[in-house]
């Protein structure tokens, strides 16, 4: 029977599980692009279980969206992760019993971790690698999605062409109250926020032209505090450490180095814009609402994770050696094409963005 079913077929196969499995093995910025098929899923099965596997951070997302009702979290780290807390956690959603398994990101581990987890309808999304054995795994598969449409519609349009019926798109973060009251005894009402670092330092805008943009949106602005953040990873907080060293005005604070992904997003909430380079803390502030003014690199797919809309300021730059390892930007660990976006040419997005 199983081979009798049709793609368009799982929407009212769905409708008739009793519990579902989302994999979707990515980091922040992957969670919160998920979220919008997420709540799809919900309103189409409001009784069903609906579960995702995903990594420690996109644990901390899936927290803050009312619509799963558990997530299962997978160590990314090669360093970290072991084969036995893997097959433990296969063991542990093999036995869920799962009606139907979703996989719309196609990453090659999220694929096998599909197939392993034992659903008996099992459908995928081909936005990766089209491998000969992807079918071993995962039967039936929705054709890829435009490439330049952004990534949260593509999966939107993944379910639609799998037999989904689509509503109106939502993010639907749930920011915990006490978050926001911590937020509002801490962070004034009226900020702006700087995200300086990324998981990749050739993403990264230079240290001292965010020290100068600094200076000159309190010229600009002198009524707005700016806050800046940063994980508590070294290398992290050394940029925060020599920003400061470059900024000495006290209006302008470092926050905490432990915030959580629900207390950053409580902080977001309270901004009046956001600035910082292509990561995921830039998709933390559209998903909350917050507009956005982002740094970043042409470079193979980006639009298709541009922030998008009249909220938000992408300010690109060609980028001629993203890929290209023996680069010289790889070998300083600093991204010239991007240090070639002025801090004036920034502070007038901000001051568009403020208006």
């Amino acid at each position: 029977m199983r081979h009798q079913v049709n793609v368009m077929d799982f929407g009212d196969l769905a409708r008739g599980a009793q519990s579902l499995l989302v994999v979707d093995l990515g980091f922040m910025g992957d969670a919160l692009h998920l979220a919008p098929a997420l709540w799809e899923i919900r309103r189409h099965c409001p009784e069903a279980r609906l579960h995702v596997v995903t990594s420690l951070l996109g644990c901390d997302v899936f927290r803050m969206l009312p619509c799963v009702d558990r997530s299962w979290s997978l160590e990314l780290m090669p360093d970290r992760r072991s084969l036995r807390e893997q097959w433990q956690l296969i063991r542990a959603l093999r036995h869920e019993r799962f009606d139907m398994a979703l996989n719309l990101g196609a990453v090659d581990r999220s694929v096998i971790l599909t197939g392993l987890a034992g659903a008996r309808w099992r459908l995928g999304h081909l936005s990766g690698r089209d491998h000969f054995w992807l079918r071993w795994f995962i039967p039936h598969w929705v054709t890829r999605q435009p490439r330049d449409m952004v990534v949260w519609e593509q999966k939107r349009q993944a379910l639609a062409n799998a037999g989904f019926p689509l509503g109106e798109p939502t993010f639907g973060l749930v920011v915990p109250e006490e978050e926001r009251r911590w937020a509002k005894g801490w962070v004034p009402s009226r900020s702006i926020h700087f995200s300086l670092c990324s998981n990749n330092s050739l993403k990264e805008w230079p240290v001292e032209h965010h020290a100068r943009l600094a200076g000159l949106l309190r010229k600009l602005r002198p009524d707005l505090p700016i806050l800046v953040s940063a994980s508590a990873r070294p290398r992290e907080q050394a940029r925060l450490d020599a920003f400061f060293g470059l900024v000495g005005d006290p209006q302008v604070r470092r926050l905490p180095p432990d915030l959580t992904i629900a207390r950053l997003a409580a902080i977001l909430e309270r901004c009046q814009v956001h600035v910082g380079p292509d990561s995921g803390v830039v998709h933390l502030a559209m998903a909350v609402g917050t507009p956005t003014v982002s740094l970043v690199r042409r470079r193979g797919d980006f639009s298709s994770w541009l922030v998008q809309g009249e909220r938000h300021r992408p300010i690109l730059t060609p980028c001629h050696c993203l890929d290209d390892r023996r680069s010289e930007c790889a070998a300083k660990g600093r991204a010239e094409c991007l240090a070639t976006v002025s801090p004036e040419q920034v502070a007038a997005a901000v001051e568009e963005s403020l208006r």
